[in-house]
């Protein structure tokens, strides 16, 4: 289903928010590394990772940021936001208090992301379902009722993580498509830039791309 690195008609940037200890960084590397860390520690400071997949007979590139640490001080800024195109609002399904929250984050992600930005929520932690504390039921209705994606997932035990990040990608090619078939004027719609963020890793590759919803 991937592609090669160098190879792609799209990218797109999918930021991952939500408290502290919900399972964002290894969602993150569970999607794009196949990895799962143990080790709890914090990182401090914005990370991202990439990875390709074929949607349809597009090959599209996600860039998928992490807050790494800075939402437990609050310190996530406009930067972060900028140029996302996709979102996953991440709680713990062990932890009421992380979906008590999810709220707040929606309106910091709308407050500095495009309004028409597609946002999917993601339960965690369901490898540990005897301690659960939300009912799926529950989230899935919120999810209904506020326009959103649903999915449970797992990123120790690797459940529906490839499904939750290839949904998310898929919905927001489908947009840009819709996009461009209903854009007469131009070629250049476009949902993602090259370089979503001036804070990010030089890159050496140059594709015609760029969909900004």
């Amino acid at each position: 289903m991937g592609s090669t690195e160098e190879d792609y008609n799209f990218v797109f940037k999918v930021v991952l928010i939500g408290e502290s200890g919900v399972g964002k960084t290894n969602l993150l590397s569970r999607f794009t590394r196949n990895e799962f860390n143990h080790d709890s520690r914090t990182t401090i400071g914005v990370e991202f990772s990439t990875r390709t997949i074929l949607v349809g007979d597009a090959v599209v590139k996600a860039q998928i940021w992490d807050t790494a640490g800075l939402e437990r001080y609050r310190a996530i800024t406009s930067a972060y936001y900028r140029g996302a195109v996709g979102a996953l609002v991440v709680f713990d399904i062990t932890k009421h208090q992380t979906y008590d929250v999810v709220d707040r984050w929606l309106k910091e992600l709308y407050d500095h992301a495009e309004a028409s930005i597609v946002v999917m929520l993601v339960g965690n932690k369901t490898d540990l379902t005897q301690a659960r504390e939300v009912p799926m039921e529950e989230a899935k209705m919120f999810a209904d009722n506020n326009g959103l994606l649903f999915v449970e997932t797992s990123a120790l035990d690797s459940t529906n993580v490839e499904e939750a990040f290839e949904t998310i990608l898929k919905e927001i090619f489908y947009k840009v498509q819709k996009q461009k078939q209903s854009s007469s004027q131009s070629n250049t719609v476009s949902l993602a830039s090259e370089n979503p963020a001036s804070t990010a890793p030089a890159q050496a590759e140059r594709r015609p791309c760029c969909v900004a919803l």
